[in-house]
Formats: C-alpha cells, structure tokens, sequence
C-alpha cells in the first residue's frame, strides 16, 4: 500500500491503472486512475467522459478543457476559454519534470506553442477562437481571413487560407467534418492568427478595426507568442521522439533550452510588465510568459493534485 500511495502522489495514473486491472491494486481505483491519465497525456477529446466514480466536482473542472467532439455542443470547453488548459498544460509540465519524463515535457511545450496564439487573441475574441463564432470578428466587411480570391494581399500561406477558411464554415459540417478540422487544420488557424495580428504589412478589418491601443497590445502579445514558439525549449521536440528524431533532451539540456528561451522572450517589455503568478515553478518564468500573452494571470493548475489528493482517498491504509 505505501508504493501504492507514493505511485498516486506522483501522478502515476497510467501505471496504477495497469496493477488496478491485473487485480494488483484495488479495482475501485481504476476510474479515477483512467481519468488522470487522461488529463497527464492532454487527451483532451475525451475529458468529459470519466467512469462514474470520479467526483462530479473534477470532472466539471476537466470539462472546461475539453474540445468538444460535436460542433454544437453547449458546453464549448477549451473553445470557451483557452486559459484553464494552459493552467493545466503548466501543471503537467511540472509533474513531468518532477518525474524526470523530458519527452513528455517537451511535448507539452509544443501543444502549447501551437495555441497561443489564439490565448493572445482571447481578450479581443471574447472566446478561445471557437469556430461557431469566430466570424462575428474575422467575418467583416473587408476581411481578407480566409478568403482565397485575395490570396495576393493575403500573407498566410495556402494551407493556413485553407484551414481560415474552413474554420469559418465547419460549425454547420457535420461531426466527422468537425473532428478532422479540429485534428489538422484548428492549430493552422490559430498560426493564421498570430499572423494577421503581428506580421501582415497590409492588415484588414479585423486588426484594422479595433482601437489602436487593442491593436497595438495584441500586436505585442502576438509577438511574444511567436518568440516562444520560436525559441529552443519548443525547437527540442525535434530531436525528441514526439518530433523527427529519436533522442530526448536530459534535465539540464532542457533546463539550458529554456534559459536560451527566456533569454529572448525577455527582450520584450510585455514579458517584465507581467507578473510571475510562481516563482517557483521548475521552468522559472514560463507561468510569466503565458501570463503575458493571456493578459490575465495563468498559473499552474491543481486539477491533477486533486485527482491524486481523491486517488489516495481510495487506497487501503494497509
């Protein structure tokens, strides 16, 4: 019992599920244990779908990060607000540097490059770039988001166009069309995005609209996202297994990508004007950063801290 419990206290869902089901460890712990699995490896499609012997409580605070499979659903989760998933994608990648799994560290760092773009557009869209009302702003009289017969004045690239475009219409598809835009062309969107708010030389009404002092702000909060996109700590997927290569970075390799990181990310004023909601988190500065792009606090979760707090609850005291 006592390395069952060291096994829950590290977050060690995935391997407590396998003894649950060879009849090891209890098999009353065997939910909860699939259901913090889940959260760990960021399988966010199925969030909302736990065993009914996880608390109702948790599982309402997992379905805030859900992706939501049907394109009308009323519970938009993550399309909502994109701020409770890189609260919890921060609690992984503390755990996974706890438990020294560098890999998967590295691979939560790549799926957060991938949206922050669209966190940096929140404050403006009112919502995480949610496909069912995404054209209320990139829809506009005079907007070139998405539409290929202005490709010439239009700085995304053919495959982003196509994935704007599509993001514009697919709320009205059925669900195996909104799946598959969901599962290869929405992180091409969120690019799309960062590129009509800090790189085109002729902006449209979208950005073109808004007040100068929004544009400027979610100029600079584009910026910032692209420099972390950009910067070494994401660029070590590449010669990780969740990448093109086969080898995975060790603590101190990945502590040195990250210190390159926030070298550059310290270049911009929105970075030193955020506030760091923990210091001392393991990735010194990273909560700062998401921080900055959000323009509201993000700080790590403590959804997998309660799930382990609940699995512990389940276990024999002997």
């Amino acid at each position: 019992m006592g390395v069952l419990g060291e096994l829950a206290r590290r977050c060690a869902f995935g391997d407590l599920a396998a003894l649950a089901r060879a009849g090891v460890a209890p098999a009353e712990i065997l939910g909860t244990c699939e259901f913090g699995k889940q959260l760990l490896e960021l399988d966010a499609e199925d969030f909302g779908d736990a065993d009914p012997s996880v608390p109702g409580a948790l599982v309402e605070r997992a379905r805030q990060i859900r992706m939501p499979q049907e394109p009308r659903e009323s519970v938009r989760g993550a399309l909502a607000s994109m701020r409770p998933a890189y609260a919890l994608l921060l609690e992984v990648i503390a755990i996974r540097w706890a438990r020294r799994e560098m890999a998967g560290l590295v691979a939560a760092a790549h799926i957060a490059s991938e949206y922050l773009h669209v966190l940096a557009w929140e404050p403006v869209l009112g919502h995480g770039a949610d496909p069912a009302r995404l054209g209320e702003r990139m829809a506009v009289p005079g907007s070139r988001f998405g539409i290929v017969a202005e490709a010439e004045h239009c700085e995304h690239t053919r495959g982003v166009r196509a994935a704007c475009d599509r993001s514009l219409r697919v709320s009205k598809e059925p669900g195996e069309g909104w799946r598959a835009y969901l599962d290869r062309q929405h992180s091409q969107m969120a690019k799309g995005l960062g590129v009509c708010a800090a790189e085109c030389r002729t902006p449209c009404t979208p950005v073109t609209g808004l007040p100068e002092r929004v544009r400027i702000a979610l100029a600079d909060r584009n910026h910032l996202a692209r420099e972390f996109a950009d910067g070494a700590l994401v660029k070590l997927r590449h010669a990780a297994p969740v990448g093109h290569g086969f080898g995975v970075p060790s603590q101190e390799e990945l502590q040195d990508a990250w210190a390159r990181s926030r070298t550059s990310l310290s270049k911009h004023a929105l970075f030193h004007a955020a506030p760091d909601p923990d210091p001392d988190f393991p990735l010194k500065g990273l909560p700062q950063a998401f921080t900055a792009v959000a323009a509201a606090k993000i700080a790590p979760s403590t959804l997998l801290h309660d799930v382990s707090l609940h699995l512990q609850t389940l276990l024999p005291d002997d």
